[in-house]
């Protein structure tokens, strides 16, 4: 097989990772690198630190995959007078680029919520927070029966009748039509005044509500009908495939405690650890989970109806809040949902090897490759852990 280019290994990333279904404050994409140059080695990691620049360059790699943007607001220099500047400098001087996929790769199916879930042995999972699907049309048009594929040609060449991984997609059926043309008129069957009964087929194909215009557009023209009969209908939303954090259930209930110590197995350690807020003895069937910081949906996670929550960073007053708010609605049960708290980076770490996995397959199958590798260097910025007992506190702490 021949080697990749950069241009190559973006477009496979953005297929399945879109730059439009990142969050708008994000920033995601190529921030350095020059499209036509080969790319052999591709290192996977979730930040751009100065450790993991190391790590690429000594690799020899051609391009570095983070999670984390170096640059999530814009900038007007990249000197190397800065430390992240610095980074930039260091990668183009040893011919690496720079790509982040990061809230969308958060969202995307196959990304960093449906790996921690996977990870944790969280199955039948659906999003905790659904991208709606793009906005439908459905199209109906009646035309004769001999330009019904011609026409489901033209509507095909303008976007319409895409479903998943289907093309062309339409319905059709046939009955009659009937007309008089009137004066003025210009038919293509028929005569001004005389009634006319005509064997039609009618068509219908579903289009992106952003591409209405361009699929009229083509309905009239490929039409033989000087006035086409046809209605636009506009499809009711539904919750997209993708989107922020996944739910699901375990395959068999376990306790709490039991719970996190299986999810401290699942992900790197970290000096931080894995902490939780519960009933240790509650029984766990039922998860949501979201890699990196989760407690601004502890909403939907409420709205999901289940026994536990794992992310990152969780701060003081939401996590207490929300336990709080727990216990009251129990009325003496078990507060649910109980909280588990992971390392930032540890909770999205398991999507790496999921990435790598993909973009090689990906390529593999347009003929071209490369060599993947994930790094497992511990990014985290806390060093250190020093567990506390009571035997260890000054005399009179509360």
């Amino acid at each position: 097989m021949s080697p990749a280019t950069l241009a190559d290994v973006v477009a496979a990333l953005e297929r399945r990772y879109p730059p439009r279904t990142a969050e708008s404050w994000d920033a995601v994409g190529l921030t350095a690198g020059d499209p036509a140059a080969p790319v052999r080695r591709v290192l996977l990691a979730v930040d751009p630190v100065a450790a993991v620049v190391d790590e690429a360059l000594a690799w020899d790699a051609d391009l570095l995959l983070t999670h984390h943007p170096l640059y999530l607001r814009g900038v007007h220099s990249v000197a190397a007078t800065t430390y992240k500047g610095a980074l930039v400098h260091r990668l183009v001087r040893g011919g690496c680029a720079l790509y982040t996929a990061h809230t969308n790769a958060d969202a995307a199916r196959g990304g960093v919520a449906e790996a921690l879930a996977d990870a944790l042995g969280v199955v039948d999972t659906v999003p905790l927070v659904p991208v709606p699907a793009p906005a439908l049309d459905k199209v109906v048009v009646f035309v004769p029966a001999d330009h019904a594929d011609a026409l489901v040609d033209a509507l095909a060449s303008a976007g319409a009748g895409v479903l998943g991984d289907y093309e062309r997609a339409a319905w059709t059926t046939t009955g009659e039509g009937t007309f008089t043309p009137l004066e003025g008129a210009a038919p293509a069957i028929g005569a001004v005044g005389r009634r006319e009964h005509v064997r039609e087929t009618r068509v219908e194909m579903v289009a992106p509500r952003t591409d209405r215009s361009r699929v009229l557009a083509a309905l009239r023209a490929a039409h033989p009908y000087e006035e086409p009969a046809y209605d636009v209908l506009e499809l009711a939303p539904e919750p997209g495939p993708t989107g922020l954090g996944r739910v699901g259930s375990l395959r068999e209930p376990v306790t709490l405690a039991a719970f996190a110590a299986a999810v401290a197995g699942a992900v790197p350690a970290t000096a931080q650890g894995v902490r939780y807020a519960g009933d240790p003895d509650m029984l766990v069937r039922r998860v949501a989970v979201l890699g990196g910081s989760g407690d601004s949906l502890f909403d939907a996670v409420r709205a999901a109806d289940v026994d536990a929550y794992v992310t990152a960073d969780l701060r003081h007053h939401p996590a207490s809040e929300q336990q709080e708010r727990a216990a009251f609605e129990a009325g003496g049960g078990a507060p649910r949902p109980a909280l588990v708290d992971l390392a930032h980076s540890a909770s999205e770490w398991p999507w790496l090897v999921r990435a790598a996995a993909g973009l090689v397959a990906d390529l593999q199958a347009q003929g071209t490759t490369v060599e993947t590798r994930v790094s497992t260097l511990r990014t985290d910025p806390w060093t250190g852990h020093v567990p506390q007992t009571a035997s260890t506190q000054p005399e009179g702490t509360p």
